[in-house]
């Protein structure tokens, strides 16, 4: 620890965001870092406690302490060397992670957190800024070859980490470009697509192969690959969004919020949109349902395409303002959270259930609802939803955008075709070496996991290369 009285020296400092005004013109991401003397004082706040609990609140284990005192000493090109150690693409969890570490800082049981994120996000900006991050193959090859389909965080990790063992990797990507839901799913004013562009690209400098627009269970037969590499490694994601099964569902004007926030992206990107019809929120009125980041995603964008008006509904109740007495820390927080998004212009509403929507020739024009109380508990002693009888109440609108969550990977195609096991939730089963019931074939990110966070798909695809790396040394052994 630099300075040990840094944590009361020096106040917590945000980045700057540019005016709502101002961002609402363009999709460009619109936030400010401080300046580095100002991230060196960031730096100080960190108290190097004896036991770091923001590495335990940290999926990949980013040895914080550690880089937050090398920010504070300058000692830039040393804290992206130990930044990279545990964190394959900081530039993506320094811009998009939620920061479960921050709600795990010592600091943070009676403080504003250390801003760890930002700090993160500052190293590897730093490190681009000087040149630091250079193409790097490795110096042999094993010979052997691994096929990782899906290119999102967990494929793109598990790629990055076999690559540097000195296996030859391709990556298989159904879409026409790499990146998964980075690119496609992200908006670009929170993850601009030459963040992703610039890493892939090294990747590619480095040796890792990408095949884009290959979609491996419909063009590609799996066991064709299987004859082909000495392992896969399965990144598809959980890509089976939940449905609303009700009256009116089929109308025009209800849609998958993927589909909706994809097709903005492709617009952006400059590539041809295959939907049969283009989803736009220029002069509509939009309702968003459900309360998470994908919910907050649509809600930027349709107030960025000109919506007249934007609400979001959330099943579950609001969340309070602090942490109650059974959500204690170091645990993640479950508090009321508003997004850059939401301080656009959002009317948010929870306790709230959709029962049907109704319309005209086809055509999306209400929404109906009734409210929720949940004070009741269920015989498991969790919360119970019951219907406010004469709470019924209807919306009127133009767009519905389904955000309520996904039920895990697309059963069909590639995962039935190769013939893997799945767990109870429906999500691939893995042992803990990330292997499937299929010898040689493995699984990572929210394909085995579930939907989660970046890093913990980081993650994932860290141990699904050291599972591969471990198979293939013991059958070089062997042979």
């Amino acid at each position: 620890m630099g300075e040990a009285k840094g944590f009361l020296n020096y106040k917590r400092e945000e980045y700057s965001k540019a005016p709502v005004e101002e961002r609402l013109k363009n999709w460009d991401e619109f936030t400010t870092l401080p300046a580095e003397k100002d991230m060196q004082k960031q730096g100080a706040r960190c108290m190097d406690c004896g036991v770091p609990f923001c590495q335990w609140g940290c999926p990949i284990a980013n040895i914080i302490p550690s880089w937050n005192d090398l920010v504070y000493k300058g000692q830039w090109k040393d804290a992206i060397e130990r930044l990279h150690k545990t964190n394959n693409f900081p530039e993506f969890t320094g811009r998009i992670c939620p920061a479960p570490c921050e709600n795990s800082c010592t600091l943070a049981i009676n403080n504003p957190a250390v801003t760890i994120k930002n700090i993160e996000l500052s190293i590897i900006e730093h490190a681009y800024d000087q040149g630091w991050i250079k193409a790097e193959a490795p110096k042999s090859r094993s010979g052997m070859k691994v096929a990782v389909i899906g290119s999102g965080p967990a494929g793109l990790a598990c790629a990055d980490q076999l690559n540097r063992k000195g296996y030859k990797v391709t990556v298989y990507e159904k879409n026409e470009c790499v990146g998964g839901l980075l690119t496609l799913g992200i908006p670009n004013y929170k993850l601009e697509k030459s963040i992703v562009e610039r890493r892939v690209r090294r990747m590619n400098e480095e040796g890792v192969v990408f095949k884009t627009g290959v979609h491996v269970g419909k063009d590609v037969d799996p066991h064709d690959l299987r004859s082909q590499y000495d392992a896969l490694v399965l990144c598809g994601g959980a890509e089976q969004p939940r449905d609303a099964v009700i009256p009116g569902r089929e109308l025009k004007g209800v849609y998958f919020a993927m589909e909706y926030l994809s097709q903005q992206t492709r617009r952006l990107l400059g590539v041809k949109i295959s939907s049969k019809e283009e989803i736009i929120a220029k002069g509509k009125r939009v309702v968003v349902l459900g309360g998470g980041d994908t919910g907050s995603d649509c809600v930027g964008t349709a107030n960025r395409q000109g919506a007249i008006s934007v609400k979001q509904f959330e099943l579950l109740s609001k969340p309070p303002l602090e942490r109650t007495a059974d959500n204690p820390w170091p645990h993640w927080a479950s508090i009321l959270r508003t997004s850059t998004s939401h301080e656009e212009g959002c009317e948010r509403d929870y306790s709230i259930l959709t029962k049907s929507f109704s319309g005209e020739n086809g055509q999306l024009k209400k929404l109906h609802a009734v409210r929720l109380d949940w004070s009741g508990k269920d015989a498991s002693g969790r919360p119970a939803m019951k219907e406010i009888v004469g709470s019924e109440f209807e919306v009127e609108c133009d767009l519905v955008f389904l955000a309520m969550g996904f039920l895990g990977p697309v059963k069909g195609g590639l995962i039935e075709k190769i013939g893997v096991e799945l767990d109870q939730r429906g999500n691939v089963k893995a042992d803990g070496n990330k292997m499937t019931s299929v010898a040689g074939v493995f699984t990572a990110g929210d394909m085995t996991r579930g939907q989660s966070l970046v890093v913990w798909a980081i993650h994932e695809g860290r141990l699904a290369a050291e599972g591969v790396h471990q198979y293939l040394m013991a059958k070089k052994a062997k042979a």
